[in-house]
């Protein structure tokens, strides 16, 4: 029985691997820092009603052995173009947001800020992440998830209890709606990652097929869904927990987080050690790193994955060691994209964050009109509740885009 559960468990880390990283290290202290606790329903209610269409993406790979690109493609040529198009002009944009945080605690975490700057630290990162990659593929990135997010759980509950027990000011669960244009953006920009961009359902569907790879064993639909459920939860919990964390140490205390990565790395750490003491310095950077490591990896390997498959579907044509052209060809767009924004992190997080939220009814769609339509097996459909939650969130997400459209 344990070893059937162990077994179930892989694309669902994965996920929260590639989750759990800027949305959530960056984006929701921000959010705890600046609003305090009141945008706790921001958390929970985004969390809510994206969770069907990331849901979806495992749920068609186990359902029909493909992945939601061949999906896609079953629903119009025209609709995968567009995926084409889209994943093309974003993709170097979240590649360098991820990054270059990382290139931050990287920077903190060694101490080589004279000899190394934040271009040189996110060149060096992308290498390791590619050579990594060449020798462990899949398997290496499934085994690795499950010690990080379990150092970074632990780590993070323990800062969380400290911080509740030695905080004296009374707790104000107030819960506010942005209405300036500036927190308007921000709120727009903390939904769009939280807890991960919609696409991120298209690269599941992805390693859901190559767990199935490695295992030799098709996985069954419950055990996909209780995988990723596993991931799902993980997120909203640690997400919740970054929020809560901001909230205690910045709330109200007249400092705010910085735009300069490697002053942005170093309150991040501080907002840890700050409750636990400076013993806890060196674990807590080491976890802080790791943690977006493991995204920027995750990331390298996604987008070429699908940028891959996505073009020898469209194309009918096989590209030799196209995986490999797509790697490379990240690497220097995001490296081009770093020697210009570079010096204002907080501008590039900020831009594929509002790309990532404003793309997310598309994605939303397709996904649900997939799983409810011919290429999806009936008894692997969702049932009626799901369904209605579908709607919900489809109309939630049009609805915040238009807002912010609107308050531009």
């Amino acid at each position: 029985m344990k070893k059937s559960f162990l077994q179930t468990l892989g694309p669902g880390l994965l996920f929260a691997g590639a989750a759990i990283g800027v949305s959530h290290l960056v984006q929701s202290t921000r959010a705890g820092a600046e609003f305090g606790f009141g945008l706790i329903w921001a958390l929970i209610i985004v969390h809510i009603f994206k969770y069907p269409f990331f849901q979806f993406g495992p749920r068609y790979a186990s359902a029909t052995g493909e992945t939601l690109i061949e999906g896609y493609r079953k629903l119009g040529k025209g609709v995968l173009i567009t995926y084409y198009m889209l994943n093309f002009a974003t993709m170097f944009t979240i590649q360098a947001a991820v990054t270059i945080v990382t290139a931050s605690l990287a920077s903190q975490l060694f101490g080589f800020n004279e000899k190394l700057n934040l271009v040189d630290w996110s060149t060096l990162l992308m290498i390791i992440s590619i050579l990594i990659l060449v020798f462990g593929k899949y398997k290496l990135l499934d085994n690795l998830m499950k010690y990080i997010i379990t150092i970074l759980t632990i780590s993070t509950i323990l800062a969380l209890g400290v911080a509740l027990f030695t905080t004296k000011e009374a707790f104000d669960v107030t819960q506010i709606i942005p209405s300036g244009k500036i927190e308007i953006t921000f709120l727009i920009a903390f939904l769009g990652w939280m807890p991960a961009p919609l696409d991120i359902s298209i690269w599941h569907s992805i390693w859901s097929i190559e767990k199935d790879k490695t295992a030799f064993v098709k996985t069954k639909r419950k055990d996909a869904i209780f995988d990723f459920n596993i991931g799902y939860i993980s997120a909203l919990f640690l997400g919740l927990c970054f929020l809560l964390l901001g909230a205690l140490v910045m709330y109200k205390s007249g400092e705010t987080f910085s735009n300069k990565g490697t002053l942005f790395a170093f309150q991040l750490i501080n907002l840890y050690t700050k409750n636990l003491g400076e013993f806890s310095y060196i674990f807590i950077a080491v976890a802080a790193f790791t943690t977006m490591f493991s995204t920027t990896i995750t990331t390298m390997d996604a987008s070429p994955r699908v940028m891959n498959r996505t073009t020898k579907i469209l194309f009918d044509k096989v590209l030799k060691h196209g995986y490999w052209f797509w790697i490379l060809f990240l690497f220097l767009g995001t490296f081009l994209i770093l020697k210009y924004f570079m010096n204002n992190m907080g501008l590039l997080i900020k831009t594929a964050t509002i790309l990532s939220f404003l793309s997310a009814p598309f994605y939303a769609i397709l996904n649900f009109k997939l799983i409810t339509g011919k290429p999806t097996p009936k008894e692997h459909q969702p049932g009626i509740y799901l369904k209605i939650l579908s709607y919900m969130g489809i109309f939630f997400l049009i609805s915040f885009s238009v807002w912010f459209l609107i308050n531009l």
